[in-house]
């Protein structure tokens, strides 16, 4: 990514560059720091979700341990990028062999998304990692710990990010916006948090979305992602567990062409909205309902089609309230 289109983007223009700028993680934070102090560390594994810093953490650490120019003495790769171990291999062993800093008596290679090496080519990183440890310290970085192989888990300290708590991704939009100059209410930062699910760059993206059209309201949040409102969303289960069905199917058409959603956007909407604290459902309704979205979002991702699978959620849904009306009576 070129430094102009990092300055563009929000995501990469308040990225922390220090340890100390890093939002949560509190203990890791604290071990990453005594590595540098220290001037040493083993091989490192960051597990956790899309989002949650552990990339940053990697540029961070660097930084504080060799400086502003700390990108010398760091080779980046990504596993999916790369054409294979062979490649890592090649690029691996000429950085090696470079020269280190006088002060760090090693340098550093990041690999992200090291999930996605194949268990093979795991293996062939595991035995590379054996080769240069003299010099070289490996940091990996993985959405699943579960695909990545054993002996590459146990000779790594392994550190597990977190999604990040509701005040410090607020509290963080609020600063950017302070720093950008751009008008916000308190309820449209509640609202990006939630649709960013704790990940800090996803919440930023929608942020800058959102501002490039004005002030960031609620209703310009759910524009730019492309998403129904929480409450047309509960409205359209309503009138299904009601028994309208034909209002509920209009209801659905509404929503899929005023926003372009998907069938899966649709279902996905409809599991958060039943959990929602503003749906009042019993607890054994909630769980029916999520058990059957989650049948619907299997067949969809199979490739059925959107328009009937969401008709028969619909008709499902009518055929329970009218079940729940009769044990009622």
């Amino acid at each position: 990514m070129s430094s102009q289109m990092a300055e563009l983007l929000w995501a990469e223009k308040y990225r922390p560059k220090s340890l100390d700028e890093i939002v949560n993680q509190e203990e890791i934070v604290k071990r990453l720091k005594k590595f540098v102090k220290e001037k040493n560390m083993p091989h490192l594994l960051f597990v956790g979700p899309p989002g949650t810093g552990k990339t940053t953490a990697a540029h961070a650490l660097a930084h504080d341990l060799y400086g502003e120019n700390y990108r010398q003495y760091m080779l980046e790769l990504n596993a999916s990028d790369e054409r294979g171990i062979d490649t890592i291999r090649t690029k691996v062993k000429e950085f090696a062999r470079s020269k280190t800093p006088s002060d760090v008596p090693f340098k550093i290679v990041l690999l992200d998304e090291a999930d996605n090496m194949t268990a093979d080519a795991q293996q062939a990183l595991r035995r590379l990692m054996e080769m240069y440890t003299a010099t070289t310290r490996f940091i990996l970085i993985a959405n699943y710990p579960s695909k990545i192989i054993e002996p590459i888990q146990s000779r790594c300290a392994v550190f597990r990010f977190t999604p990040l708590k509701k005040e410090d991704v607020v509290a963080r939009l609020k600063w950017i916006c302070e720093q950008e100059g751009c008008q916000y209410d308190e309820e449209a930062l509640a609202v990006i948090y939630e649709l960013s699910e704790g990940d800090m760059r996803r919440a930023i993206n929608i942020l800058q979305a959102a501002a490039a059209l004005g002030k960031v309201t609620v209703d310009v949040v759910y524009k730019v992602v492309g998403l129904a409102k929480p409450h047309e969303v509960r409205e359209m289960i309503k009138l299904a567990l009601d028994g309208r069905f034909m209002e509920a199917r209009n209801k659905l058409r509404e929503l899929m062409i005023n926003y372009g959603l998907s069938g899966i956007d649709v279902i996905k909407q409809i599991h958060r909205e039943i959990f929602s604290s503003e749906f009042k459902l019993p607890e054994d309704v909630r769980v029916l309902i999520a058990d059957y979205a989650g049948e619907v979002q299997f067949r969809l991702v199979e490739g059925a089609d959107d328009e009937i699978q969401l008709n028969a959620f619909l008709a499902w849904l009518t055929l329970l309230g009218k079940k729940l009306k009769a044990a009622r009576k």
